[in-house]
């Protein structure tokens, strides 16, 4: 592992979201960004480094198998999180958004981008209700900064948000359906690690 935290403390240990902006993206899609939301970054990043029991995947891809360029594990209903700060962002993020989205986020998985080699194609959370029903996917990213691109599906204009250590981001609306999104190789790129609130049977 080779990521620098924060060279100070931040003094705001609080799950606030003064600040969160909303970008309306078309076709009923949007995403939230709240830069240096989630407290105590450099301490959760490196116990999921630690605890989170990591796993490598192969998918058949272009008739042949391929390694899934980056590590994974889900969290389920239920289960607790290996870090206190990752539960207690689960339950502030499911009361903010309770009056839009109607049910808490109950699952979170957790994507370990090694260094800029590891990466996910363009994709939308489709598999379950988000296939026909609007949604939300919350992101927290801690570690090195990382690009997540989004285009229209089908074709169009991407755009993309550079999402660095401590950052918020939640896609919502009709953004699993009518918006892919990605996180591009790039040369150059320390550890970074993902973790995706989602509700109940959205994958």
């Amino acid at each position: 592992m080779d990521f620098q935290g924060t060279l100070f403390a931040a003094e705001d240990t609080t799950l606030s979201f003064a600040g969160l902006q909303r970008r309306p993206l078309g076709r009923g899609a949007w995403i939230d960004v709240r830069r240096g939301w989630l407290p105590e970054a450099d301490d959760a990043f490196a116990t999921l480094v630690a605890a989170v029991p990591w796993r490598a995947e192969r998918r058949e891809m272009y008739e042949r198998v391929v390694d899934v360029p980056r590590l994974l594990h889900t969290y389920g209903v239920g289960e607790a999180l290996p870090h206190p700060v990752l539960d207690r962002a689960r339950d502030a993020l499911s009361a903010h958004y309770l009056p839009e989205l109607g049910e808490p986020f109950v699952t979170a998985g957790c994507c370990y981008y090694r260094d800029g080699r590891d990466s996910v194609a363009w994709h939308g959370d489709r598999i379950g209700r988000g296939r026909s029903r609007d949604t939300m996917v919350a992101i927290v990213s801690v570690g090195d900064p990382r690009r997540l691109a989004l285009r229209p599906r089908g074709g169009g204009e991407s755009i993309s948000v550079a999402m660095g250590h401590g950052d918020l981001l939640v896609m919502g609306g009709s953004c699993q359906r009518t918006w892919e999104h990605a996180v591009p190789k790039v040369a150059h790129a320390g550890p970074r690690i993902s973790v995706q609130f989602r509700p109940l049977n959205v994958f």
